[in-house]
């Protein structure tokens, strides 16, 4: 591991250190590494270079909106190659909350992610996009499995260790 030495002045350590309470962190050097894989993994989204992700998408509608509701699940239906899962939550009466887990190439996930916003008499839609690589497909040799089950797995590498975070590959 390397030790990196950073001089900051004092109006920036006391206010990062006001951040590193209200978070819980137990040091700066975790809340350091926390905003650099942050950094680092919106460089990647933003540049186009994470080519699968993982998402979560929330939204809140009104469910008495006209055919609303069977539009989402008819969207959901229509990219079920993306779509993980979904929770609904009843808020009141009249409102919905949906939060939709989205795994697979990042420009097919960004793309339905927004349109499931920009759904008429969707609000307050919200998405957050978690860059991962995809493994190589391989089988189980374990009893448990059918010998013919075979898939890939999607994972976020652990930056620190070079390594995989994934335990089945």
């Amino acid at each position: 591991m390397w030790r990196i030495t950073i001089s900051v002045n004092d109006d920036l350590a006391d206010e990062f250190d006001r951040l590193l309470d209200l978070c819980g962190y137990q040091n700066r050097s975790e809340a350091f590494r926390d905003l650099v894989r942050g950094a680092l993994e919106a460089d990647r989204l933003a540049s186009d270079s994470a080519t699968h992700c993982v998402a979560c998408v929330s939204y809140v509608y009104n469910h008495h909106e006209r055919d609303l509701a069977a539009r989402l699940t008819a969207a959901h239906h229509a990219h079920h190659d993306l779509s993980v899962s979904t929770m609904h939550v009843h808020l009141d009466h009249d409102h919905c909350l949906e939060a939709a887990i989205l795994r697979g190439p990042t420009t097919d996930v960004k793309r339905f992610s927004q349109a499931l916003i920009a759904e008429r008499c969707v609000r307050h839609g919200l998405v957050n996009l978690v860059p991962v690589e995809v493994g190589r497909p391989h089988e189980h040799l374990h009893a448990t499995v059918p010998p013919d089950h075979s898939h890939e797995h999607h994972r976020q590498r652990d930056r620190e260790h070079g390594a995989d975070t994934c335990p089945h590959t």
